[in-house]
């Protein structure tokens, strides 16, 4: 593994000094993927292939429509709903065969066998107009990225004590990275290493969440007049910061500075 490229982002995230480096990872590299279908790599074939077999969920659909570049998304769309049609045409198919044998059989020949093979077409077709619709290419990268990411995280943490203390003094993570974290680490690390990590995870997340807690309830207050007179500290942004606390970045400020 190239620790000398891959560790500069994580030690960049955790420069930052934010509620969670990972989000701030996992952010960058959403924002990137998203730049890259908009740009020159949407005519290249090898792209061009995955996203015409994968296409884009509903989330990524949204953000690449906001990024204002309708023609390189509708680049990436005309060749994607050619690719849908011919495999939906066959789905169809399929289900008007199983149409025409349904409306066939009446009640009393419900149990039969052609009602029994239609019904196990109508089936088969839901599962393949998932497999269209459920796939998503940037999900999938920005999948194998954090996977990276999250093993290139335990390199530095087990083998460079700056990481680790400055790691330890920081913000903590949100509850899912959280929770990705401790799945790989439980598969990388040693008992004595996975131990000593959940020590520190939980002190930091303990003591995080109660200042996250002070910062809501003192923003609440401040909507009392007898409050009103008083600063409002770190608390103009509390549900923001709560929100992407519990749930990973979806609101607020973005988690780089320097995206926009």
């Amino acid at each position: 593994m190239r620790y000398h490229i891959d560790t500069i982002p994580v030690w960049d995230a955790l420069k930052l000094d934010g509620e969670c480096l990972l989000c701030s990872l996992e952010r960058k590299t959403e924002l990137g993927e998203a730049e890259r279908y908009l740009g020159a790599s949407v005519m290249e074939p090898d792209t061009r292939v995955q996203v015409n077999t994968k296409g884009f969920c509903r989330h990524h659909h949204a953000m690449l429509f906001s990024m204002s570049n309708r023609l390189g998304h509708a680049l990436m769309l005309e060749s994607h709903m050619m690719e849908t049609r011919e495999r939906t045409e066959k789905i169809y198919k399929k289900l008007e065969n199983a149409a025409e044998t349904l409306k066939g059989i009446g009640l009393a020949g419900k149990l039969g066998g052609k009602a029994k093979g239609a019904d196990l077409a109508v089936k088969e077709s839901i599962e393949a107009l998932s497999g269209i619709t459920d796939s998503c290419l940037m999900c999938e990268t920005i999948e194998e990225n954090m996977q990276r990411y999250l093993h290139t995280f335990l390199h530095l943490y087990q083998n460079d004590s700056d990481f680790r203390s400055k790691f330890a003094a920081g913000k903590g993570l949100c509850l899912p990275h959280m929770g990705r974290l401790l799945a790989a680490a439980q598969a990388e690390l040693s008992p004595k290493a996975l131990g000593e990590l959940i020590s520190v995870l939980t002190k930091m997340q303990r003591e995080n969440m109660d200042r996250m807690q002070e910062d809501i309830s003192w923003f609440i207050k401040k909507f009392d007049y007898r409050y009103e007179k008083e600063s409002w500290g770190n608390s103009k942004d509390a549900v923001e910061r709560t929100v992407n606390k519990l749930r990973g970045w979806c609101v607020g400020k973005e988690p780089n500075p320097e995206e926009k």
